[in-house]
């Protein structure tokens, strides 16, 4: 797989079924798996040094904090929870770190050894995903209640994707507010001009103030008069 910052990383989503044991499942939660953490990484693509790190929310989500933020949940869930720590050190989990810290970047920290950082959790994800089977135990003591934290990789290798599917969801967001590039470039989002996004946008503004006067008027199903 060619990431989007022109990084090559292990081919994981196009190897047979026979690379994981034969074992379909895995492969396939792997391809999402992998379609998420490449969807997140693009969103930095084109933002200069600045936007990605701009808090663009009142909780400071920001590019390139999310990206920081994924690769310690990689190398928690996939290191240590499976005793196979990576031994990359993580500061933000010094006692005594600040909070959020491993949600934004520090002046002193480059857009470059970030994302060396998500790829080598990636690559360290890889590793334990294809040396263990789905049903290999594991134990992720931060979980609460006790009893939730003996798990498997398969709970795990889905927790992670949906986990890093909803930061790609939040990083999709903060970059059309950046600049207004949105979507993965793969179709899905509808190749309209500004203008028929405004109007779209307009429609929806419409609706809404609609929906609200009709709420306050108690009859939220009157159906509008032409």
């Amino acid at each position: 797989m060619i990431w989007a910052t022109g990084m090559v990383l292990a081919p994981s989503r196009n190897l047979p079924a026979a690379k994981f044991g034969g074992m379909d499942q895995k492969r396939i939660i792997h391809q999402y798996l992998d379609k998420h953490r490449t969807a997140l990484l693009a969103k930095l693509d084109g933002a200069d040094e600045r936007a990605v790190r701009w808090p663009m929310t009142r909780t400071g989500t920001n590019l390139l904090g999310l990206v920081k933020h994924v690769a310690g949940i990689e190398l928690g869930y996939f290191g240590d929870v499976f005793d196979r720590p990576s031994h990359i050190r993580l500061p933000w989990l010094d006692e005594g770190a600040e909070t959020n810290a491993d949600m934004w970047a520090t002046a002193e920290e480059s857009r470059e050894e970030i994302v060396a950082l998500y790829l080598r959790a990636a690559v360290h994800a890889d590793a334990t995903i294809e040396a263990l089977t789905l049903d290999s135990p594991g134990r992720v003591p931060w979980w609460s209640p006790p009893e939730r934290q003996q798990i498997t990789l398969q709970q795990i290798m889905v927790h992670v994707t949906a986990e890093i599917a909803r930061h790609a969801g939040h990083a999709d967001i903060v970059r059309e507010l950046i600049d207004g590039a949105a979507g993965d470039n793969n179709g899905e989002l509808p190749d309209q001009t500004a203008n028929q996004w405004a109007t779209y946008r307009l429609q929806l503004q419409e609706a809404a103030v609609e929906a609200a006067r009709r709420t306050e008027m108690g009859d939220p199903g009157q159906a509008r008069t032409p």
